[in-house]
């Protein structure tokens, strides 16, 4: 396939060239060095950004030690404020939270940071022990937590403004697949549906007898091509799925092959679905093999799980109680029947339990599904209708900020539901689960969860069962606050809900 028909494959219609001798040379000058430009600059934003949070932290710890009227009076606590920012990035670098690898997805970024931010108070802990120093306590106490805070926040913003970034089409890393094209097509729809991570697939190296054409992009060679293909297109990463034609002594000369180029090589397991902190590589035999560890799902993580929700359901609904009331008061004003709505729900190993809700329909809603069920919008396993004529005018806004979820707090204070999890399914719903479904009934479903920030309603059936799979096999305490954190921006969007 010549490079100037590869073109409108691969380009927006408005960025197409013309068949021209000069185009070669353009996609060249825009190559993966040029590509990558930006990467660098991100790095020095974050370290720039991260002194900075340390820097407000430790004034403010400065201030909440020794008061203002006392402010600048004491050395030593100057010069602690001035060392923190240095400390702190110096920690950050040490624990490697600024390498590209793991910066932008996944939670390894933020599991380092708060790894640096443990060692810079054990090291502050040691250093004032060792040398008698008097570190005002207040300091400690307020400008370390604050700076993490700080830190982890401004991490986050900046990952979600590169999101952004990419869904203009800017920052992008050209992706070449290599495998069987079962194993291939699957990996590309799963960069297209999560394009916020900029792997921008340009086509295939498929086995012999491949059409020229596969998924909608060109097949440019098979997997003796590929190296010739990343340097003919300047590919920025190359990822590869298991197949015959790539054995391990195959895959060995490939990576040496591309160690000439600027491209990176991912070789994408069976267990795609699996969290990096789940995969070791372990040596066995002289061999290096990767051993799955078992989910985080027993044990002390699961009681530290469970105080976590009850202590926070517990605050949540304390400070909340003005909008409860305030709720209440709407929904039994404004229409017939009672305030709450209870429904059997399925639970953790699959034990019924009621949920609750603020009633947001009329009260014989149950009653109108099967008149209703021709106009179901829902993904073949749970009925949803986007314009549903049986919710009320309160019921519309409340489901639009999911205030009618609320009292589902006293769910995740019985221990029947946890702040987040799977979505808790209806019986009759579970009767039409497939096996790998089932799996979601290991953990206790959620007041929120990976399905509420990554589209609720709009998800697909098959994209359900995969996010939901996916937070099961890959629980931890950071995930559910990355969550947490993300169900505001998407209760505020309102995305998928109705």
């Amino acid at each position: 396939m010549s490079q100037a028909k590869y073109s409108e494959h691969v380009l927006p219609a408005r960025e197409a060239p013309r068949r021209s001798a000069s185009f070669s040379h353009r996609l060249r000058g825009a190559g993966t060095l040029a590509r990558r430009a930006w990467r660098d600059a991100y790095v020095r934003r974050l370290v720039v950004w991260d002194a900075g949070c340390a820097l407000v932290a430790a004034i403010v710890g400065y201030l909440a030690g020794f008061g203002a009227a006392h402010a600048w009076t004491a050395p030593a606590s100057l010069g602690l404020v001035a060392a923190l920012p240095a400390v702190w990035v110096l920690a950050m670098h040490t624990l490697r939270s600024y390498e590209q690898q793991f910066l932008w997805e996944g939670l390894e970024e933020f599991r380092r940071a708060l790894f640096a931010a443990a060692m810079v108070l054990a090291g502050v802990a040691i250093v004032s022990w060792g040398l008698q120093l008097e570190i005002d306590r207040g300091f400690v106490v307020v400008a370390l937590p604050l700076a993490t805070a700080l830190t982890v926040t401004q991490r986050q913003a900046q990952r979600e403004w590169l999101r952004r970034q990419r869904a203009k089409g800017r920052f992008l890393q050209t992706t070449l697949l290599v495998g069987r094209p079962q194993g291939v097509a699957a990996l590309h729809e799963q960069l297209l549906r999560e394009a916020q991570y900029g792997y921008r697939v340009i086509g295939f190296c498929l086995p012999a007898g491949a059409p020229e054409t596969f998924n909608g992009l060109p097949v440019l060679g098979g997997p003796a091509d590929v190296v010739d293909v990343v340097r003919r297109y300047e590919v920025d990463t190359v990822a590869v799925l298991p197949s015959p034609e790539l054995d391990g002594a195959a895959l060995r000369r490939l990576g040496w092959d591309l160690e000439k180029t600027r491209a990176d090589l991912l070789l994408a397991p069976a267990v795609t679905e699996i969290a990096g902190p789940r995969v070791r590589i372990r040596p066995v035999c002289g061999l290096s093999l990767l051993q799955m560890e078992r989910p985080e799902l027993r044990g002390v993580r699961r009681l530290v799980k469970t105080a976590f929700d009850r202590t926070c359901a517990a605050l949540g609904i304390l400070l909340l109680v003005p909008v409860l009331l305030g709720v209440a008061m709407s929904v039994k004003a404004t229409s017939r029947g009672p305030v709450f709505f209870r429904q059997e729900r399925v639970g953790r190993d699959g034990r019924i339990f009621p949920m609750i809700k603020f009633r947001s329909m009329e009260a014989d809603a149950e009653l109108l599904i099967e008149e209703l069920a021709a106009a179901n919008e829902g993904n073949g396993v749970l009925f949803k209708i986007r314009h549903d004529p049986r919710v009320t005018r309160v019921g519309r806004i409340l489901r639009r900020y999911s205030l009618d979820e609320l009292p589902q707090l006293f769910n995740v204070l019985r221990g029947d539901m946890s702040l987040v999890g799977p979505r808790p399914p209806l019986p009759s719903e579970v009767g039409r689960f497939g096996a790998d479904m089932h799996r979601r009934f290991v953990v206790k479903p959620g007041l929120t969860g990976l399905w509420q920030v990554s589209g609720r309603s709009n998800l697909s059936w098959d994209d359900s069962v995969r996010i939901d799979i996916h937070y099961v096999e890959n629980w931890s305490l950071l995930l559910d606050l990355m969550i947490l954190w993300r169900t505001v921006g998407a209760v505020l969007r309102g995305d998928g809900a109705y």
